[in-house]
């Protein structure tokens, strides 16, 4: 027998130890998540910051950093190529990625409700008169060309009654949206409620100035923003999903039951923010979109499977998508926290 033998076991042994033991230590370790907001850190950011600060991501065995984003289809398409596991969209724009990559090797599928409503409304000045939509007729719209607003205004006109093709549009860089409105450049802008009503006020336009149109209380049912996840994220990683899931559903209680506090975690992130306005965004953003009679019956996270059903319609036609999209690709309940503990409203 080879005198080198038992050395050659023992090296064996030693290997399969350490095996063992980085497997051990890997087994234990928090699982990564990247996760994309749709927008800067302002004020709802507090929803998924508040959660991070307190620990709650980490307490669910997730190592979990969150970035400013610029735009929802920037989220759908970081997450979708696999730079981030996890991101914050509208709906809207994953049902128009999926239904115009349907060969996408990790589609994003969204996995929890949050706004239950879309923030899109129409903003105009007392002065122009528009107090319906029949008025926006023959006027000037002005809007970014990937606002949520802008690509679901065709939807809005339906249920209106209107012809879109009657409205004229500019486009314009998000930042002049609102100062094209102060100046009279346009007769209306589209854009999100708590986004463009303050910023019309940071431009010196008071709100018994303004005129509001918001599209769910004019016959638009639409879902606002979702949590998403990749594909192959969610099928590889469910407990990530639902723990994230979990944690962030901690943190939803605990800033609606005292939003103005909960602005302070934005702060953290983003020292330039005005804190004052911030807790005013983060109120209305509540009130508008978050705690929606729905949601409130429901509980936050989930979704209707008729009223899902009818926005994959009406955006798949207003949108003009190349490929027919089904409910089920856009949005699954499978790691949702049960009822009770989404039932976070007082």
């Amino acid at each position: 027998m080879s005198i080198l033998r038992p050395f050659r076991r023992a090296a064996r042994a030693v290997a399969c130890c350490a095996l063992i033991a980085f497997a051990s230590a890997a087994a234990g370790q928090d699982t990564k998540i990247a996760f994309q907001l749709d927008w800067r850190f302002e004020g709802p950011a507090a929803l998924f910051l508040l959660a991070k600060s307190r620990g709650y991501f980490a307490a669910e065995k997730l190592d979990v950093t969150i970035d400013a984003g610029n735009g929802s289809g920037n989220a759908v398409n970081r997450v979708a190529s696999g730079t981030y596991q996890m991101g914050f969209a509208d709906l809207a724009a994953l049902i128009e990625f999926v239904g115009n990559n349907p060969g996408a090797p990790s589609k994003p599928v969204g996995v929890m409700m949050v706004y239950d409503a879309t923030p899109a409304a129409v903003f105009s000045l007392k002065k122009a008169n528009i107090r319906t939509p029949a008025d926006l007729v023959g006027r000037k719209l002005g809007a970014p060309v990937f606002d949520a607003g802008r690509r679901a205004f065709p939807i809005f006109a339906k249920a209106n009654g209107i012809d879109p093709a009657k409205v004229a549009w500019t486009s314009m860089d998000p930042p002049l949206r609102e100062t094209m409105l102060a100046r009279g450049d346009v007769d209306a802008i589209t854009g999100f409620y708590f986004t463009s009503l303050l910023n019309l006020n940071a431009r010196g336009v008071k709100d018994e100035d303004i005129d509001v149109m918001p599209y769910p209380r004019h016959g638009v049912a639409l879902y606002g923003n979702v949590i998403i996840a990749s594909e192959q994220f969610a099928r590889e990683k469910p407990e990530a999903v639902r723990g994230f899931l979990r944690a962030f559903t901690r943190a939803a209680r605990e800033v609606l039951a005292d939003p103005d506090a909960s602005v302070r975690y934005v702060k953290e992130r983003d020292a330039l923010i005005d804190e004052a306005l911030e807790r005013r965004r983060l109120r209305l953003a509540i009130e508008s979109v978050i705690a929606t009679p729905d949601a409130k019956a429901n509980g936050i996270g989930d979704v209707t499977q008729a009223r899902l059903s009818t926005m994959v319609a009406q955006v798949s036609e207003a949108f003009a998508l190349k490929n027919a999209v089904k409910p089920e690709q856009v949005f699954t309940p499978a790691f949702l926290p049960p009822k009770a503990d989404r039932m976070i409203f007082r």
